[in-house]
């Protein structure tokens, strides 16, 4: 009897400190909005909806107003499409921008070509599928992939149309 007693007690003691480490965060959601600059929208759109499979979520617009005194744009309009791997209150927000602009940069090669966000990871529940869609799109395979990580999971890169690395990781069926 005193061992179940003393196995209730740590278990206690464990949800106690997990619920107070929980608490103690300064964040009100565990989730993380990306805002990417694209030169394309339409053409970006079709990439991560037709090709990867992203779901559009939702649209909003920065007006002029809010972009300056918020300095997000120094006062230039913007229409924002917003996508997720699935449509949920619980899904990260991968938030698509253009402002007619061309890319400035070259595309890199390798993700070591750049700094600040270079590349994202995506898990898929079956690869063969999402890489007919973009080979149909004509989108290149990078490396010598799908390479195995392990007896299950494969990986795939591909870059978006302005050169963001995209790491596909799945079974292939």
């Amino acid at each position: 009897m005193n061992h179940s007693l003393l196995k209730i007690c740590v278990i206690v003691a464990a949800l106690m400190i997990s619920v107070n480490t929980y608490s103690q965060s300064n964040f009100s959601s565990n989730l993380i909005g990306s805002g990417v600059v694209v030169s394309d929208l339409d053409r970006s759109l079709d990439f991560y909806v037709d090709g990867i499979g992203m779901v559009k979520a939702y649209n909003f617009t920065i007006n002029e107003e809010f972009s300056k005194r918020s300095g997000l744009s120094n006062g230039v309009a913007v229409e924002v499409s917003v996508l997720k791997l699935e449509n949920s209150p619980n899904a990260n927000e991968w938030k698509l921008m253009s402002f007619g602009n061309k890319q400035t940069k070259p595309k890199p090669d390798y993700i070591q070509d750049g700094t600040g966000v270079q590349y994202i990871t995506i898990n898929v529940k079956a690869l063969n599928p999402v890489i007919k869609r973009l080979k149909e799109k004509g989108v290149k395979l990078l490396g010598s992939t799908p390479t195995p990580l392990n007896e299950n999971l494969h990986f795939v890169l591909i870059q978006d149309p302005d050169g963001i690395f995209i790491e596909l990781i799945g079974p292939l069926e």
